[in-house]
């Protein structure tokens, strides 16, 4: 049954891309460069503009000013005061929001397919023509310093992964948290937010994606209309430093008030950008739904139904990234279990990925689940149109999305053994352990994000 259900999405996945209307590209002459993908299910649309600017291009003593500068991008321009951007979206019966990345910065609108120029309208204002005063500023600064103490200090979970990136990387950028350094922050200043928005926020370092039920020509017209007129800058890409081999493992301890230890291990590993062979991210993306794909993974059949040894346990790896990233696995010891019995499970579990091939009727089942999510997730008008933009702000092609599932479909039990023998060995590891402190009870007990949060919603 598994085979022939695998052998169909297969089948269908052409069919699927056939039955869905191309993406439609066109740069202008400023640089700016426009995707239209078609969708004509439903009368909406959802407009997003993605800026290749995130975390991973900020340096010492001004991290966190991209996630501040996304905030104040709703306070206000030239010709619409504060709250006047959000109050149109809402009067016109759509909803609006951004976040920022490690490697991108985004902002959408999800309107009716008829409001799109109010969109474009807003959204050119503000690309070029910010007001960024003093008054806004302080009161904005604030609160992201709050929302870091109740997301990040006061989450002890959030806490540990802050510090495990700051150890695992020694050079590369994300080893520098999305909202900010505490220090930076509190010396952050206006000039800083206006030098990154003039340098950073031109049509020349953006891609604009709609995804719904428009006319491509259409969409091309109005973003000529309202996104031409405005100037491009001289943008020189940033030198990034290269993360250097790692010569053994690391371990760190994080004591912070918490009801409970956790654990987090994390191996350096290359995204689709730098892999060493084309299959190798998709290998390990397969691998990971493999230990942690669902209620029938090995991690939630073995470690938490089966020995309960984890109260919870998961693996969590990106595709695609700008710079190499890591496999990240993370738990919480089951009752009568300490830490160290967890990392002990762990570890036999990777072991076991790197010493025996997946049998071909387990990977046949995770990549039904895998396949088959990614197809439903076409679904989804704002997915479409995240993929686009995601693909070209991290400087890859766009149309890799159109390969992704054909690529997960091919990966063999010998590429995934083959990707963790290579990338899960014991040189590429860094490990963090919460120790857990007694509660003074002021601390709110907070859900935790789940490791690989490293994206900022307003």
């Amino acid at each position: 049954m598994q085979r022939r259900f695998i052998a169909f999405l297969i089948c269908l996945l052409p069919l699927v891309a056939a039955a869905e209307p191309k993406v439609y590209e066109r740069r202008l002459d400023n640089g700016l460069k426009v995707l239209v993908k078609p969708d004509h299910r439903a009368p909406i649309l959802t407009s997003q503009l993605w800026y290749r600017i995130g975390s991973s291009y900020e340096y010492g003593g001004i991290t966190g000013v991209s996630h501040v500068l996304e905030h104040m991008m709703f306070q206000g321009t030239e010709s619409h005061p504060p709250g006047e951007f959000s109050r149109i979206v809402a009067e016109n019966g759509g909803e609006e929001n951004a976040f920022t990345g490690r490697d991108f910065t985004a902002y959408y609108q999800n309107l009716a397919k008829d409001r799109l120029e109010i969109s474009f309208k807003l959204e050119s204002d503000r690309m070029r023509h910010l007001a960024l005063a003093d008054k806004e500023f302080t009161k904005e600064l604030e609160v992201v310093k709050e929302e870091r103490r109740m997301r990040t200090d006061d989450d002890p979970q959030s806490l540990t992964y802050e510090r495990f990136n700051a150890v695992a990387f020694d050079a590369s950028p994300y080893g520098n948290p999305v909202i900010g350094w505490p220090g930076d922050l509190e010396q952050l200043q206006l000039a800083d937010l206006s030098d990154w928005y003039r340098l950073w926020y031109a049509p020349n370092n953006a891609t604009l994606v709609v995804a719904g039920d428009v006319d491509p020509e259409q969409v091309f017209s109005l973003a000529e209309t309202y996104f031409g007129p405005l100037a491009a800058e001289e943008i020189r890409p940033p030198k990034t430093r290269s993360e250097p081999a790692q010569h053994g493992e690391k371990r760190l301890e994080v004591k912070a008030p918490a009801k409970e230890s956790y654990l987090l291990m994390g191996y350096k590993t290359p995204a689709v950008a730098d892999a060493a062979e084309d299959w190798e991210p998709y290998a390990l993306e397969i691998l990971s739904s493999v230990l942690d794909g669902g209620d029938s993974s090995r991690f939630a059949r073995e470690l938490v139904r089966g020995d309960q040894i984890a109260a919870s346990a998961g693996a969590s790896y990106s595709v695609f990234q700008r710079l190499p990233g890591l496999f990240l696995f993370d738990g919480v010891p089951a009752k009568g279990h300490g830490v160290a019995d967890l990392e002990a499970a762990l570890r036999a579990q990777i072991e076991r990925v790197r010493s025996e091939p997946v049998s071909a009727a387990e990977l046949e089942r995770v990549r039904n689940q895998v396949v088959a999510a990614k197809v439903y997730e076409q679904d989804s008008l704002f997915y479409q149109a995240m993929m686009l933009g995601q693909l070209e702000s991290i400087g890859l092609d766009w149309r890799l999305s159109e390969t992704y599932v054909d690529a997960l479909a091919a990966v063999t039990p010998e590429q995934v053994q083959t990707v963790a023998k290579k990338y899960l060995t014991p040189d590429r590891l860094t490990v963090a352990v919460l120790d857990p402190q007694p509660l003074d009870g002021k601390q709110p007990v907070r859900p935790s994000l789940g490791i690989g949060g490293q994206t900022h919603v307003r």
